[in-house]
This record gives C-alpha cells, sequence and structure tokens, in this order.
C-alpha cells in the first residue's frame, strides 16, 4: 500500500544500480525538502532513538479514521533528511486509517536501505516509523 510518491522513489532506485547512487539520491530528496519552522523543533516534536537531532510535526486534515495524514520533517543530518523525505512519500495523504496499516519496514525493504544503513541508522528510522503509526493510531481511535 504505497502513494504514488513512494512508487516513483522505489521507480528511481530500480534504475540506479549502484548504492552510492540510490545514497546520494536519498540526500538529494532531503535537500529538496522544505525545512521545518524552527519554532516546531521542540521536545514533543523530537524523536528519540534517533542518532541525529529528528523531529517530526504532524499535520492532520480532518478528524477520526479518514482524517488525511501529513507531516513535517527535519534533521540535522542530510541522509535523515532524507529518510524523513522517504517516510514523507510513503505516508503522506494517506488516512490516518491507512497509515496503521503500512509495512513500512517491508515498503523501505523494497528499497534496500535495511542493508545498507547502520544499526543506528536503522533504528532511528524505526523510531521515526513508530512515531508516524503512534500519530496515526491515536488520531483513527485506535
Amino acid at each position: 500500500m504505497a502513494t504514488e510518491a513512494f512508487e516513483e522513489i522505489a521507480e528511481t532506485f530500480d534504475f540506479l544500480d549502484d548504492w552510492e547512487d540510490r545514497y546520494r539520491h536519498v540526500i538529494e530528496l532531503g535537500r529538496a525538502m522544505p525545512s521545518m519552522e524552527e519554532a516546531l523543533k521542540t521536545p514533543f516534536t523530537k524523536v528519540d532513538g534517533c542518532a541525529s537531532q529528528v523531529w517530526i510535526q504532524p499535520a492532520l486534515d480532518g478528524d477520526g479514521p479518514d482524517a488525511r495524514f501529513d507531516f513535517k520533517g527535519d534533521s540535522d543530518a542530510m541522509i535523515v533528511r532524507g529518510l524523513i523525505a522517504v517516510l514523507h512519500a510513503l505516508y503522506s495523504g494517506l488516512t490516518v486509517q491507512q497509515v496503521a496499516k503500512v509495512d513500512a519496514l517491508a515498503e523501505l525493504g523494497r528499497l534496500g536501505l535495511d542493508e545498507h544503513l547502520s544499526s543506528q541508522r536503522s533504528n532511528g528510522l524505526r523510531a521515526m516509523i513508530v512515531r508516524i503509526q503512534s500519530v496515526a493510531a491515536q488520531s483513527a481511535g485506535q
């Protein structure tokens, strides 16, 4: 259950043979992502469990399980900003009910990220996924 934006990333990854090219692409995705306002970078939006500084600010359009999910995110590390951009492509625009059903690790596995990230980055990525799914589940009333 991936979004069209995520499918585009997956297609690009299929086209890029070399992991270094894929790594650069993730960084470019992070550079293209709008920066998060400094006022939103608070302890409330900070994601624990990441080696880098990471902030995620959810934004919902509507109420209940049919509310549309979106978020702003930022990091002080470019590769992590890129991972946030990948997660944004994976989740943005889904209903909060759909967000809870996404198997993020399987979808990200299609990109080969699980094989090429350090254990610290992988743990941080999982922490971001847990935060996103937790917000969505709370908003869906689950």
